[in-house]
């Protein structure tokens, strides 16, 4: 579950076969859900035999599932180590979303998400990610349409599990999502964004929350390290090429703190000359937070001014609220040893 196209090649090329062979295994697993070497009937019964001697599939074990009246699903996974993750399954029309965690817990500590207040226990690995895109891919029965790496963890901070699995995502020997279907949340870790576009053509979102470097640095801390001025022409720069593409800017409304106009008129300053889709989200309550979600009023407001200048803004319906299923409300079950170390941070 680790290996991508490459290296499923790589791994049979090593027991001595040639190449398709590893295709053919990636096929049986992804594809088919086979988590049997011996049920793989077109693989030859000397290589299911040496699979079966040096190889095994692992999936994270569904523990817990908890439906929402919305129909969205979340799930918790626990690992082999004890801990636990959260995956969350969101329906919508013809669309099926899957939010995939990369870590559990997280180390950012931006201060209105309840998984960071869990603190950071390790990255996961890339069988762990795309365990959960299997998962749910066979719980449910049917393929996802959209995958976004916006659940547990950042992204960029596990780059070396992530890409391959975002490259099974959208393997066609496996589960066959174009690159426009599957998105990359970061807080904004800028080397990262810039090694990012040099291996991978994902769609990007960036959790900015905040249009100044000020207010930024309370809500984001990470922007301390990596603040406006770099992460901006960063995001531009994982566009180049690209005249259709666009980033999207996730901006959650806090009561107060981010969400009146003198606040759009400020981020409309900042994206200007990026292509952009922002995405305004209510904020979700969660225990011990000081924080309040904006009246609808005040994000209507906000939303018409970013409007006006010619962004393109959508105020995301809050969905799995009732079941902490929401937009910064995973927080699967962390032993957390990090004491917020920023770990692997400075790729």
């Amino acid at each position: 579950m680790d290996l991508d196209r490459k290296g499923f090649e790589s791994f049979v090329e090593s027991l001595g076969h040639k190449a398709f062979h590893g295709r053919n295994i990636m096929k049986w697993i992804h594809k088919h859900g086979v988590t049997e070497f011996d049920a793989m009937s077109d693989v030859s019964k000397k290589l299911r035999l040496q699979l079966a001697q040096t190889a095994e599939i692992a999936i994270p074990e569904i523990i817990f599932e908890q439906p929402a009246s919305d129909g969205t699903i979340k799930w918790i996974l626990e690992l082999n180590d004890g801990q636990r993750i959260e995956t969350v399954f969101i329906p919508e029309g013809d669309r099926a979303t899957l939010c995939v965690s990369s870590q559990v817990g997280c180390a950012l500590n931006c201060s209105f998400c309840s998984t960071a207040q869990q603190g950071f226990n390790r990255n996961l690995t890339t069988a762990e990610i795309i365990g959960q895109v299997w998962q749910v891919t066979h719980e449910m029965k049917q393929p996802l349409s959209n995958v976004v790496m916006m659940g547990m963890g950042e992204p960029l901070a596990n780059f070396d599990a992530v890409v391959p699995a975002m490259n099974l995502m959208q393997d066609d020997q496996a589960y066959m999502l174009s690159r426009h279907r599957v998105t990359l949340s970061t807080s904004g870790i800028v080397p990262a964004i810039d090694k990012l576009r040099e291996v991978s053509n994902t769609a990007l979102a960036v959790s900015l929350h905040a249009p100044n470097n000020e207010l930024r640095n309370k809500l984001v801390p990470i922007n301390e390290k990596y603040p406006l001025e770099q992460l901006i022409p960063a995001c531009k720069a994982y566009l180049r090429g690209e005249k259709r593409r666009k980033i999207t800017w996730e901006y959650v409304m806090l009561d107060g703190i981010n969400d009146t106009v003198k606040h759009a008129r400020e981020l409309i300053r900042l994206l200007e000359g990026t292509p952009s889709k922002i995405n305004l989200i209510p904020f979700n309550l969660f225990p011990g937070t000081d924080y309040k979600s904006s009246p609808r009023e005040r994000i209507d407001k906000f939303r018409e001014r970013l409007v006006r200048s010619g962004l393109v803004v959508i105020t995301r319906k809050t969905r799995g609220e009732d079941i902490d299923a929401a937009c910064g409300q995973l927080v699967g079950k962390v032993r957390d040893r990090s004491r917020r170390q920023l770990r692997g941070l400075s790729r």
